[in-house]
């Protein structure tokens, strides 16, 4: 058993439809590699030209914020869940006009 990675549905075309993934990693930079190795594409998403992960990916293992540990040289181990996690925003907490009236 090895460390799980739940798999974003925007990603998942990468992963042919998977939303669960197991790799055998020691970090997260390591995740990475291994998962852009089996599906191509993986690394462009989530990291940006310098290598750093992009503004709008966030990274949790176990529930913590990778951000908030060791960035992308935070440690996992056989049972530990990761999760990708797109940024969502948009929209106002209240609209003043209808889909019609724009």
């Amino acid at each position: 058993m090895g460390v799980m990675v739940r798999v974003p549905t925007p990603l998942r075309k990468l992963t042919a439809g998977l939303d669960k993934l197991e790799v055998d990693a020691t970090s997260i930079s390591g995740m990475i590699n291994q998962l852009e190795a089996s599906y191509a594409g993986f690394q462009e998403r989530l990291l940006d030209e310098a290598g750093d992960l992009r503004y709008f990916v966030n990274i949790y293992v176990n529930g913590e914020d990778v951000r908030f540990l060791d960035g992308l040289e935070t440690v996992v181990k056989t049972g530990d869940e990761v999760s990708i996690v797109p940024a969502v925003a948009g929209g106002s907490p209240r609209s003043t006009h209808s889909v019609r009236g724009l």
